[in-house]
């Protein structure tokens, strides 16, 4: 009744006029969903406010659909217009929402509408909305498979997307969908392999997991061909010969793709997603050289510290992981101790692993753990600790007696399962070590009477049995109180006592003839087929008599043959055959959608299909009349190598200081040159990312578009690189004494007059005080490093406000110089005041408080990077010889149109300095000038950038 009236009380809400209780009764809603409740009931009032107007609503409600889409289809069904209208809408969570609930609508009927959405959000300029269709493509292809080609497309064409968001969900798309399709990876492996650190984890876990299986298609095996990639292979060796041939066999040359990958991945080795740091482990694991897979065993250790689900597929691998290379893990071994605090499975997983790097060097100190697992309460642990010991005893000959020795000392333990497993256990080893029956199977029929576990009681009329003769007088009174006991024995007991009398009755029938035929006539009648068959056997066998045919005769070599030594091995040794990491190696079995990882190709398939053409710009032809001839290279080159030894040393001996700035002009748009033809220019400078491009002539086309991008470089000097402080206008940057740059230039005053105001501080927010600030674009007073900020304050309010100053500032290393405090600022009045911020060459926001006597606003001043130059002059012989220097690394852009009838020199310039505050340098051709700028770091360093004029040269070239 509770929830009828609730639900009674969300639709009221949901029919209101008010979208605010419309809201609320949707968060309710998602909320219920959240708790696993159901919300199904609340479907047609839900359904009903799809088409609201309101966004934050329709988000809710689409979350809603997604949901309950499957469950109610008829009614979603009503609404599919309203979701196909809303795949046209402006924002992009409402078009993802839509195409998401349209796929959760499992109706054969609407697959063609399924498709087309899935095409069209395909081909979207929202990275998110692709990024659902990847997801929609996965349940269209569940609910109609026949759709596989069209869908096939779709990913072709997805997989081409260089968004990071797209990536893993198409990925994840194609392992649906066409697994086979490894044609469509070829294009993109290099990319994919280049995006992989900047993916979400989830699919950073998908495409780990794609490029292993592809790469074991397309790469030779890196632990075959060469003797330097197998670790064992020298140790095990003996033949000189086959040594001969492993020095003399040519050496193993790994493909650049496969080391891009490996090179790619192991940076996701220090991920904080548990199922990453698996991914990449399995990758080295299956695709890495032997002598680099030990690269992943710490990041495997540091997932030992994570819940105990991670922990227990964790050590499955490490288990498996151990048994063919124990020299990964044993640095860790004291890692894989048990804890009291672990479960059961937890703790059994590490036993395994203890015993699985189990050697001579380190087993005494195994065997001591093993003694204290022993006592735990935990009884299922402790009878595992014994099977253990019995492993270690099995494969490490040296420890098999102490073993032993120290399993019969167990048998006087007063825990019955300890008893029983170490029976069970002593058995095993007694065929191992011929030499110590005799004393430890006495000790074990004394102890028979007191045992009650099925199996150690089997196991001890068994060691009886097959070791009868050593024991002549202990073994027929075993047979005798197992005669008393025979009816209530469970089966595997049975079959033992049946198979003692039998040999007991070969060996020594004067004593055991009665015993043997008492205990036959029991079997003859037991309820269990298996004893009944057994009997009759074994009577046909031992017993002669006139049908009794050839076989009776071979019956003591049937029944005392010498059994070979039990193997005792791990249940991990086969688990290899599954991929790590896979649901089918942690059941050890193959699951539903396992895909076989495929074996390494004797011969590497052609690595040109990997090959992606770049595009890159078209050249213009060559003439007489160049930006830059030959010639002028040359000289260039030469000149930068001949500016002394420090010029290649400068580059090379680094420290992290200083930064560098490029800037790439991209002009487009159609001139008025006579009748005009297509145009198209390219400048290309050595080492420097300059281009300037005019696109083809359209008579109606009346505006001309500049795409200014900076580019960042990262030049590494000593600490000490800093201008000598007593020459101000013809500094020279130097380092240690060398001159790294051989150059003159002088800082000049912004030549750009109005400058962009931006709002600091709404009245309304500051409670009366506003801010606003600009950047004068002057040199900083306070320190060279600082950009100097104005910063406008207005009274708005109808009082005075006092003391107005600068607050705590974020991040804490922030330097900033603060105006000095104003004492009164009267109401309608404005007063403005200087700053000085270093932004650390970045466009970090600088954030702090904007005080007065009572409050505090928290403000923030966010830098454009041409705000962060200051300009410059040099020579164009120095521009030439630095501009080559510079190689682009970050890059942040920006588009400005004008009237092509404005293009005019002048006008160009005032517009490019209207986005960066740079100077120009003039040039001694007529028709090309150059601009400099000079990024304001501690060091000072001096760039050159390099525009294009728009002059006469265009006609040449059309």
């Amino acid at each position: 009744s509770c929830t009828a009236s609730l639900n009674e009380d969300l639709k009221e809400m949901l029919e209101s006029s008010k979208e605010s209780l419309k809201l609320e009764a949707m968060k309710r809603i998602v909320g219920l969903i959240a708790k696993g409740k159901s919300a199904s009931e609340l479907f047609p009032a839900v359904v009903k406010n799809v088409a609201s107007k309101n966004i934050e609503l329709k988000k809710l409600v689409y979350v809603y659909l997604v949901r309950y889409a499957e469950e109610q289809q008829d009614l979603a069904l009503l609404s599919i217009s309203t979701f196909q209208r809303a795949l046209k809408d402006p924002n992009q969570f409402i078009r993802a929402s839509a195409l998401r609930v349209l796929s959760s609508i499992r109706v054969p009927i609407i697959v063609p509408i399924m498709m087309l959405a899935i095409k069209e959000a395909a081909a979207d300029l929202s990275p998110y909305v692709r990024k659902t269709s990847a997801h929609a493509i996965q349940k269209l292809y569940s609910l109609d498979p026949d759709q596989k080609e069209q869908l096939i497309e779709v990913i072709e064409k997805l997989l081409k997307d260089k968004s990071t968001l797209v990536a893993g969900s198409v990925v994840m798309a194609f392992e649906e969908v066409c697994p086979d399709r490894i044609d469509l990876i070829h294009k993109n492996y290099r990319k994919l392999c280049n995006l992989l650190v900047d993916v979400e984890e989830w699919g950073q876990v998908v495409i780990i997991s794609m490029l292993t299986r592809y790469a074991r298609t397309q790469f030779t095996s890196p632990w075959m061909e060469g003797a330097e990639f197998d670790e064992n292979k020298a140790f095990y060796d003996s033949d000189s010969e086959e040594k001969k041939d492993q020095t003399e066999a040519k050496p193993y040359v790994m493909d650049p793709d496969h080391r891009l990958l490996l090179r790619n991945t192991k940076p996701l080795l220090q991920s904080r997603n548990t199922a990453v740091v698996m991914a990449v482990a399995q990758l080295y694991w299956h695709l890495a050289p032997k002598h680099e897979v030990s690269i992943v065993t710490k990041s495997l250790v540091r997932l030992l510290r994570s819940h105990r689900e991670v922990q227990y597929i964790v050590l499955q691998n490490i288990a498996t992981m151990s048994i063919q290379r124990k020299g990964m893990f044993e640095p860790f071994i004291k890692s894989f101790y048990v804890r009291s605090t672990d479960a059961t499975h937890i703790k059994t997983l590490k036993l395994e692993i203890l015993t699985n790097l189990a050697n001579e060097a380190n087993i005494s100190t195994i065997l001591r753990e093993f003694q204290t697992y022993v006592k735990s309460q935990d009884k299922a642990f402790a009878a595992a600790t014994i099977q253990a010991i019995g492993r270690c005893a099995t494969n490490i000959s040296e420890v098999t007696d102490t073993c032993l020795n120290g399993l019969v000392l167990l048998l006087s333990n007063r825990d019955e399962a300890v008893v029983a497993e170490s029976i069970v256990v002593i058995k095993k080893l007694l065929q191992t070590q011929p030499t110590q029956h005799g004393d430890i199977i006495k000790h074990m029929a004394k102890l028979f009477d007191n045992v009650t576990v099925p199996m150690a009681r089997a196991s001890i009329l068994w060691l009886m049995g097959e070791y009868c003769e050593k024991v002549p007088k202990i073994a027929p009174d075993v047979l005798r109180k197992m005669a008393k006991t025979f009816t209530a024995e469970e089966d595997i007991v049975k079959l033992q006592t049946v198979n003692l009398a039998a040999k007991l009755y070969l060996t020594n029938s004067k004593q055991t003839k009665l015993l043997t035929q008492y205990i036959l006539n029991l079997g003859k009648y037991d309820q269990n087929y298996d004893i009944r068959d057994r009997t009759r056997f074994i009577r046909q066998l031992i017993v002669p008599n006139e049908k009794s045919g050839a076989l009776s005769k071979y019956a003591r070599r049937i029944l005392l043959a010498p059994k070979p030594a039990p193997v005792l091995e791990s249940a991990f040794k086969d688990r290899d055959r599954y991929q790590l990491g896979t649901l089918s190696h942690s059941l050890n079995l193959k699951a539903t959608g396992y895909q076989e990882l495929p074996d390494w190709p004797a011969v590497a398939p052609d690595q040109s299909v990997r090959n992606v053409e770049i595009v890159e710009p078209t050249k213009q032809p060559k003439s007489d009349d160049k930006f830059y001839s030959d010639d002028e290279d040359e000289k260039e080159e030469e000149g930068s190598d001949s500016s002394g030894s420090g010029s290649e040393d400068s580059s090379s001996s680094s420290s992290s200081e200083g930064l560098f700035l490029s800037v790439r002009f991209t002009v487009s748009g159609a001139f008025s040159f006579h009748e005009a033809k297509l145009m198209l220019l390219v400048i290309s400078i050595t080492n420097i990312s300059m281009t300037a491009g005019f696109g083809s002539f359209l008579p109606k086309l009346e505006f001309i578009t500049i795409m200014i991008s900076f580019f960042y470089d990262f030049f590494f000097f000593c600490q000490h690189c800093l201008f000598p402080q007593n020459d101000s206008k013809n500094p020279t940057f130097r380092t240690s004494g060398i001159s790294l740059f051989h150059m003159s230039f002088q800082v000049t005053t912004s030549s750009f007059g109005p400058l962009k105001t931006y709002e600091l501080l709404h009245h309304m927010t500051g409670k009366g005080l506003s801010a606003k600030y600009h950047f004068p674009r002057q040199p900083c007073l306070y320190q060279p490093s600082m950009v100097a900020v104005q910063v406008i304050l207005t009274n708005s309010s109808d009082h005075a406000l006092e003391e107005i100053h600068i607050g705590d500032q974020s991040p804490a290393s922030l330097n900033i110089h603060c105006f000095n405090t104003i004492e009164r600022l009267e109401p309608g009045a404005s007063v403005t005041v200087s700053m000085g911020i270093d932004f650390s060459d970045s466009t970090q926001a600088a954030n702090f408080q904007l005080c007065t006597k009572e409050d505090q606003f928290s403000v923030s001043i966010q830098p454009a990077v041409g705000e962060l130059l200051m300009p410059s002059t040099m020579t164009e012989q120095d521009f030439c010889k630095e501009q080559g220097k510079l190689q682009g690394m970050n890059e942040t852009s920006a588009t400005i149109t004008m009237a092509t009838a404005n293009a005019s020199r002048q006008a160009i310039n005032k517009q490019v300095l209207s986005v960066a505050n740079v100077g120009e340098v003039p040039s001694s051709q007529n028709n090309f000038s150059s601009l400099e700028a000079r990024w304001a770091t501690e060091t000072e360093a001096t760039i050159c950038i390099g525009s294009p004029k728009l002059d006469r040269r265009l006609k040449n070239i059309a």
